[in-house]
């Protein structure tokens, strides 16, 4: 009989978050202030808690499997998870107000389901079995859901809250029907032994294929890649834009993480059927997302738009890691994804603050016509759109462009030369949106019912150093992409 092998200390950071986010509920049952600023404050000293134990964790090198093989921490965990705290963190500074003024708050529920999201997205990033994934999957999806209909009276984000609930049960479905084939084809649950039977030659051929056909389409729901993008553009544009950072942030890394576990740790073996499929998505995702955010008016619209296209781009590196039966280029490739991922992660996060810096009591700032003018009325809040523009197009010496420029050298060296030609092409269409943006910022005149930017110290300050990080990682992207590539490779065993 197998010993049972339980290490709490292996998942002490989830064990603080979860006894922290009860405390903090229970505590809000009691708080009576107003604006629940004490909430705030526990939560983000929950976020420090957790960061500190993990930044211990990782300069220690602990790492090992858990309660049986259903948790595993590594370095890709300790760095994701970090990056993770960081969003959520950063998204609470810039939602806080914002909710405050729509009513949001409530008795403190907006905190604790940011907590309870994270914490299933800890989970995600650290799982080792296929039940640990689809547990960590359903308990963050499950405190999105409520985040978004947060607004109980309003009904778009009641429609965007049903529509990302009944696409996300499909979806999760989808990666349930996967996951069972899986199981039918190898006998067994944890991915590590899943890779050793199908290295080994032991599993079922035909269940195996469709259950990594049902495998990826699940998680390209869960990035938001085409054809499984349909939820992205409205879930964004419906949900109060403090439900849509939280969305569109940390939860991206989890998901990102899934697919490392699932296909690169668990179906490296059988990486010849299911890299195809990543780089038909990938050119799909790039021609749709860029096409389509053309036409778009609504600003958080056009940056679902843009997030699909920028899915198409990590599924690029992914789908570009195994060449002729030889694993050489995978680290490359897979920390090129990694750094593609944070860095697009550290935009997104810039790109919704302003939005919900911009917005007031009665007024979204959704449109970018809301942005017109926007140099007249603060310079320095102008320069930080310009810098996140440019990096989402790619263009130097932004960090988007080097990010860019890390996946097209995989992809060729990969030997896939035309795709990274279309990617190019459809960045450069891409650029003209983006752009568009930066045209209304600086160009045009501002509308008449256009209001001076007034925001919290706090706010200004965290939204002015995101700025600088996207310049600085673009001059200085080496340590960071150094990082990435020691990790992946460290954790992936490649």
């Amino acid at each position: 009989m197998m010993p049972i092998q339980i290490d709490f200390a292996l998942a002490t950071p989830e064990i603080l978050l979860l006894i922290f986010g009860a405390a903090i509920l229970l505590f809000d049952a009691i708080n009576k202030h107003p604006e629940r600023k004490p909430t705030f404050i526990l939560s983000l000293l929950a976020l420090a808690v957790i960061s500190v134990v993990t930044i211990v964790q990782w300069q220690q090198g602990v790492a090992g499997r858990t309660f049986n093989g259903l948790f595993v921490v590594d370095s890709m965990a300790h760095l994701l998870k970090l990056a993770s705290y960081i969003a959520v963190a950063v998204t609470l500074v810039y939602g806080r107000l914002y909710a405050r003024d729509r009513e949001m708050l409530g008795g403190g529920e907006y905190y604790v389901l940011a907590l309870f999201a994270l914490l299933g997205q800890m989970v995600m990033i650290s799982a080792g079995n296929l039940i640990t994934v689809y547990l960590g999957l359903e308990l963050m999806s499950l405190a999105l859901y409520a985040l978004i209909a947060l607004r109980r009276d309003d009904a778009v984000a009641t429609e965007a809250a049903m529509k990302y609930f009944v696409l996300g049960a499909l979806a999760s479905g989808f990666l349930l029907y996967g996951m069972s084939m899986i199981y039918g084809a190898t006998g067994h649950l944890d991915i590590a032994v899943i890779s050793e039977v199908i290295g080994a030659g032991r599993a079922q051929n035909m269940p195996l294929v469709f259950g990594i056909v049902f495998l990826v389409a699940g998680l390209a729901f869960k990035l938001g890649a085409v054809p499984f993008h349909m939820w992205v553009p409205d879930v964004y544009q419906g949900s109060p834009t403090a439900a849509t950072l939280i969305l569109g942030g940390a939860p991206k890394l989890a998901a990102f993480a899934i697919t490392l576990r699932l296909l690169v740790e668990g179906l490296f073996d059988l990486a010849t059927d299911w890299q195809p499929m990543l780089l038909i998505m990938a050119v799909l995702s790039l021609a749709i997302g860029n096409l389509t955010a053309i036409v778009q008016t609504n600003f958080k619209r056009l940056l679902a738009y843009s997030s699909i296209s920028h899915m198409g781009f990590v599924l690029l590196a992914l789908g570009s890691g195994y060449v002729d039966g030889r694993p050489n280029l995978a680290v490359n490739a897979y920390g090129g994804a990694l750094f593609y991922m944070l860095t697009y992660v550290l935009t997104t996060l810039g790109s919704f603050g302003l939005i919900l810096l911009l917005a007031r009591q009665g007024f979204e700032a959704e449109n970018i016509a809301d942005l017109k003018g926007l140099n007249q009325r603060s310079p320095w809040h102008a320069a930080i759109v310009l810098m996140l523009m440019v990096s989402l197009a790619g263009l130097p010496p932004m960090v988007g462009f080097y990010a860019k420029l890390a996946v097209l050298q995989s992809v060729v060296s990969a030997g896939h030369t035309w795709i990274a030609v279309i990617a190019v092409v459809f960045s450069l269409i891409g650029a003209f949106y983006y752009l568009r943006v930066v045209k209304a910022v600086y160009f045009d005149e501002p509308s008449g019912d256009a209001m001076p930017v007034h925001a919290g110290i706090g706010q200004r300050s965290l939204l002015s150093v995101n700025g600088a990080l996207i310049l600085v990682l673009g001059i200085l992207p080496g340590g960071l992409m150094a990082l990435c590539i020691k990790t992946m490779g460290t954790s992936l065993g490649l």
